[in-house]
């Protein structure tokens, strides 16, 4: 007899698999949450910090928010009434359940991504599509320089006392004084540069984040940098100011954030170049601490200049080229000839020194850059030139090779603008400034057949009718000079730069990419092109556009703005790809290779000038501030609220 089967069974068999379904369904739901939220976790910490959580980003966007150099000025500037009034409001926000105010922007100039912006005063109006348009205001007219009262070049100088850091606010966004005009801002142009950097910067951060550089094509860091494969952060140091120039905020607390929990030198046990740690590294630093006055940026830099100061042990003071962060040991390139320091190398490091001392009150580091300028002003120079190398245990000149391109080219550069960082009192500095200039003109600057002024290499009283990219700076430096000071070289100065700067368009043109070699040639047959397959490559460099800048600024001609134009175009055309912007193997192919190489300074320098070559003189004015030779602008002495001298103290080094 079969066993009676109850009617409930089908029921419950029926119910058990539907619960099976849901419950399955429920975990593969779960399942995919989980990997999606692990992979955005991930990102998160690529871009912010291994060990954050996001409740800890969280309290930490909130602090960033009471803590950002803006916010912390306001506080400390608040009178006492005004701070138990926002203790009342911050109180009733409370209640409210509002417990932070949102963060409150300066107004900016900057026009971000064809975005609607102000300015201090209201000096544009608006397009019906919300465009701001340039007032009917003619453009300012090009900075006039006058010398400043002589004061002395020291920081101890008479009646030179520093006013308290909180007497000067942090520079806006934009890098806009507060009576900005806004007169002559090609805001179309800009726009396309501010967009360039946006590229740049975001393809950096999502695939070499705190790494040196970014190789677009490959989508990972470029570890042969001359920084190696060490987490130095060299483009977040390097295009930090850019970014705070250009307003792009989100971005500039990005590099900030990483800055502070990331960036050191103590265990970092590789031989650093001792010229480009400081012009980008210092460099950098000082100018974020200059625009916004944060602590932070001047510790950084002081560690840094710290970890470079035994490469200046040597017989004489001139330093040695590389250093070893961790142990201190420090030598010289070994190809240089005999062992000898390099003249750009160690002539490119006054305007940092200097201006670290005045903030920091420690004279130690200008001593130290004024014992190579005292070895440099006293040693005898062949027919008034500077040859490319000293050894810095003789004190004697190496091989006879003098340039105003490689291995000479910034400390010609740094004659000049420490004389203008100083409020024009380092009279030392302008006296050799125009001494070498003098002998340059006279034996290294030449006329082509067809006209174009070039400055040649000269080997062993041999000139070598050759020219580098890098020499394109010269005819902003040649400029300069002449804007700054009358006299009997003005004229000359100023013809000179106007033209070395067309000679370097012009080997731009005679490209078939519009970009220029790294070295061109002149002679009968050929002019401004390069003949040599190593001297065909282009690496994002930013010498040309820096000459443009200055040329515009001091004549407001408009072929400047034609030309910086046209640069831009190219490298569109030629040097972006989805990832980034890279290098070209060779300028003179129609479709030419392209080198998988994000250089840093591209980010700092090359987009930097073609930004301000489209904007306002009152972006970061040429009477205010003077660019150190990565591009990093520091305020001028006696000309500038946000120069920040601190007083004099007791050398502190943690290093002799």
């Amino acid at each position: 007899m079969c066993p009676k089967t109850s009617k409930t069974t089908p029921l419950l068999l029926i119910a058990g698999i539907c619960f099976v379904i849901v419950l399955v369904g429920i975990t593969g739901i779960t399942l995919i949450n989980n990997i999606n939220l692990s992979n955005i976790i991930r990102l998160n910490e690529k871009v912010a910090s291994d060990s954050v959580s996001n409740n800890e980003n969280q309290i930490k966007e909130l602090n960033y928010v009471n803590n950002h150099p803006r916010n912390v000025y306001l506080k400390l500037n608040a009178s006492k009434e005004d701070e138990e009034e926002q203790m009342q409001k911050e109180q009733g926000k409370k209640e409210q359940g509002q417990e932070h105010e949102p963060l409150e922007l300066p107004k900016i100039s900057a026009v971000v991504g064809g975005s609607k912006v102000k300015v201090r005063d209201n000096h544009l109006k608006e397009s019906s599509e919300g465009m701001p348009l340039p007032s009917s205001t003619p453009p300012p007219a090009p900075p006039t320089f006058t010398p400043r009262p002589s004061s002395g070049d020291s920081p101890t100088s008479s009646g030179d006392s520093p006013s308290p850091l909180v007497d000067t606010p942090p520079l806006p966004f934009g890098g806009v004084k507060y009576n900005a005009s806004s007169g002559s801002i090609d805001y179309e142009k800009r726009n396309q540069v501010v967009k360039m950097m946006e590229h740049a910067w975001h393809n950096y951060k999502l695939y070499a984040w705190g790494k040196n550089e970014l190789r677009p094509l490959s989508q990972r860091p470029h570890s042969g940098s001359i920084f190696g494969s060490y987490d130095l952060g060299a483009t977040i140091v390097d295009g930090l100011d850019t970014l705070y120039i250009m307003g792009l905020e989100k971005e500039y607390r990005e590099g900030r954030d990483w800055i502070e929990r990331k960036f050191s030198l103590d265990n970092i046990s590789a031989e650093l170049s001792v010229f480009e740690t400081n012009i980008r590294f210092v460099g950098g630093m000082l100018t974020l601490y200059a625009f916004t006055g944060d602590p932070l940026y001047k510790e950084k830099a002081q560690h840094i200049a710290d970890k470079l100061l035994p490469a200046f042990q040597t017989p004489t003071g001139i330093p040695y080229a590389l250093v070893n962060t961790k142990t201190g040991v420090a030598k010289n390139y070994g190809w240089a000839s005999g062992g000898s320091s390099i003249l750009s190398e160690f002539g490119t490091l006054h305007l940092e020194f200097a201006y670290l001392s005045d903030i920091t009150g420690n004279p130690l580091y200008r001593e130290r850059v004024q014992t190579i300028r005292q070895v440099l002003k006293e040693i005898e120079k062949p027919k008034g030139l500077y040859p490319n190398f000293l050894n810095p245990k003789t004190g004697k000149w190496g091989q006879l090779h003098m340039s105003l391109g490689a291995l000479g080219d910034s400390y010609y550069e740094y004659l000049l603008k420490a004389w203008l960082q100083s409020g024009q009192t380092d009279e030392e500095a302008r006296e050799m400034y125009d001494e070498a200039m003098l002998a340059i003109m006279d034996k290294m600057v030449r006329f082509s057949p067809g006209g174009l002024t070039y400055v040649s290499d000269l080997k062993f009283d041999r000139l070598e009718h050759k020219m580098d990219h890098l020499a394109c700076f010269s005819g902003g430096l040649f400029a300069l000079g002449a804007a700054t000071r009358q006299n009997d070289y003005t004229d000359k100065y100023m013809e000179v730069g106007k033209g070395i700067t067309n000679t370097c368009h012009e080997s731009y043109i005679r490209a078939p990419t519009q970009l220029g070699p790294e070295a061109f040639r002149f002679s009968e047959a050929v002019e401004a092109r390069a003949l040599r397959s190593q001297e065909k490559y282009y690496i994002l460099r930013p010498e040309t556009f820096e000459s443009y800048f200055v040329l515009w600024r001091l004549t407001h001609d408009q072929k400047y703005r034609d030309w910086g134009w046209e640069a831009v175009l190219a490298l569109e055309k030629h040097c972006r790809t989805a990832h980034g912007y890279c290098g070209l193997r060779n300028v003179y192919q129609q479709e030419p290779q392209k080198d998988d190489v994000q250089q840093s300074f591209f980010l700092a320098e090359t987009l930097k000038y073609l930004y301000l070559l489209f904007s306002d003189d009152s972006v970061l004015p040429l009477d205010e501030w003077v660019f150190n030779t990565e591009a990093h602008p520091l305020p001028i002495k006696g000309a500038n609220a946000y120069y920040r001298q601190a007083p004099v103290t007791l050398p502190v080094s943690n290093a002799s």
